[in-house]
């Protein structure tokens, strides 16, 4: 389990939030079983915890003077013009218990459809599932080298842990992989454009004899 230092944020409101974030800390807000907590964490380190682990990683929140809790980031907000972190929000979760979390689709390989000229058209990038915190994974990798042109991924088609329930629709279309149309609708408006020169240019043509 991923372990995040925090502390206790007693002050609040804009000037205190922006004092907490002059100290390159981060106001963070926990959402626990029993109680909300308002606290300072350190961004760079959140960062890095969840470029190792992933988005859904299961943490140990360890606040000053109390007792540490198991979380997972539920939402961060960023600065809209840095690669700042300006908040988060921590849930905290029962960790024998189910929780349902987005996780990516990550595609792997090369299809050979793109080598036929298909045009990949990847739809679900993020799979619904529910399960118990330590089994969720950190992304759910779907296969490419067997997917042909025109052929369509349903998420019946992709393969999860056993512990894992995935709440999306089997159904459900996670991509295709089809000849690119526009290139298509390009080439025949060409066809047609040149179809009328030519059209035209024999009437132009004769009527120029004519007068000589």
């Amino acid at each position: 389990m991923s372990v995040l230092a925090g502390k206790l944020r007693k002050a609040t409101g804009k000037s205190a939030t922006r004092d907490v974030r002059n100290d390159e800390a981060m106001p963070a807000v926990l959402y626990g079983l029993k109680d909300n907590l308002n606290l300072i964490v350190d961004p760079k380190e959140l960062k890095k915890l969840l470029e190792k682990n992933g988005r859904n990683a299961l943490i140990q929140l360890n606040v000053g003077g109390d007792a540490s809790r198991n979380v997972v980031l539920k939402e961060y907000q960023t600065h809209p013009l840095k690669p700042d972190w300006l908040h988060a929000d921590f849930l905290e979760v029962d960790v024998t218990k189910k929780i349902r979390v987005k996780v990516p689709i990550a595609l792997v390989g090369a299809a050979p459809g793109e080598k036929q000229g298909g045009v990949i058209n990847h739809i679900i990038r993020l799979l619904e599932i529910e399960s118990i915190p330590k089994n969720i994974p950190e992304k759910i990798e779907l296969p490419m080298d067997e997917v042909q042109l025109n052929q369509v991924i349903h998420v019946s088609d992709l393969v999860v842990g056993e512990d894992v329930e995935i709440i999306n629709l089997p159904t459900d279309v996670v991509l295709t992989i089809h000849e690119e149309k526009v290139k298509e609708e390009k080439l025949e408006v060409e066809e047609a454009v040149e179809a009328e020169a030519t059209d035209d240019a024999p009437a132009d043509a004769t009527a120029n004899k004519e007068d000589g």
